[in-house]
């Protein structure tokens, strides 16, 4: 297989589109294709955007015709593998639950699960759970923003946010309800119970924890998408995949939590 190395593209005076020219390890010289240096729209490219040092390439301007974008594609593909793994957390914790309280009914006790739910918070956790849900809201209001190429918008109106409008409020709502979770955890630990206490702490611990973990994550894509849109001039079709991408991540956070908060605060 051979290599390529690429000339430096730059644009034309006055704008435009520029080419350049590259060469395979054969020593053959090629011309490159057409190159949009610049848009005001999400197709129309025309001139270098003010302080950029190279030429924006058309695949990162424009939506692929004919064929669904691989990185969206891929992103499907990953969460479809973490519903697997969050499905045997659902079968272990079930698989525990079913041993436990057929030994506790064997022995004439009250179950495991009987006498350790009540220490949850479910009024507490309840609020937690619409502040994650209501996130979802205002994730795809800025994914929707992002796919009209509006960047930013009035903060005064929701439905006029902008992308990054959206995903601040999105990352602060998530990092309250990680930070209840925190809190929720302390309350927990000072009464005693950690993931060694026994069968039913060691899986809310387990459960709760990997989700947790995945709503940070979440939340470290919503900056970084951010990031990335103040420090480009221009939006591109790349940065809408971007924003959509971490909207399916979000949303399939949330409906995990969802299950999840029906599972670990209601079965006795």
């Amino acid at each position: 297989m051979g290599g390529l190395w690429h000339a430096p593209l730059c644009a034309n005076e006055g704008g435009g589109l520029s080419s350049g020219r590259w060469r395979d390890l054969n020593g053959f010289y090629r011309n490159n294709d057409l190159v949009a240096t610049n848009h005001d729209t999400l197709t129309a490219p025309t001139q270098l955007p003010t302080g950029a040092i190279h030429p924006i390439p058309s695949a990162r301007l424009n939506k692929p015709m004919g064929r669904p974008d691989t990185v969206s594609v891929g992103v499907i593909v990953w969460l479809a593998s973490e519903l697997m793994f969050f499905a045997a957390l659902f079968a272990a914790y079930f698989w525990i639950r079913n041993i436990t309280n057929d030994a506790a009914a064997a022995a004439g006790v009250p179950s495991m699960w009987e006498t350790n739910s009540t220490h949850l918070d479910i009024t507490f956790a309840a609020i937690n759970t619409a502040i994650l849900v209501m996130s979802s809201v205002t994730c795809q209001l800025a994914a929707n923003a992002a796919e009209a190429g509006r960047v930013t918008g009035s903060w005064m109106n929701p439905l006029k946010w902008g992308m990054r409008q959206g995903f601040i409020v999105t990352a602060i709502m998530g990092s309250v309800f990680v930070a209840g979770q925190v809190w929720e955890y302390f309350t927990l630990f000072g009464e005693g119970f950690t993931i060694s206490t026994n069968q039913y702490w060691s899986v809310f611990f387990l459960a709760t924890g990997f989700h947790g973990l995945h709503v940070l994550g979440g939340i470290i894509a919503f900056w970084f998408v951010l990031a990335r849109s103040y420090m480009t001039q221009t939006h591109t079709h790349e940065q809408t995949v971007g924003a959509h991408v971490v909207s399916y991540y979000w949303h399939f956070v949330d409906v995990i939590w969802i299950l999840l908060f029906g599972v670990l605060y209601f079965l006795r």
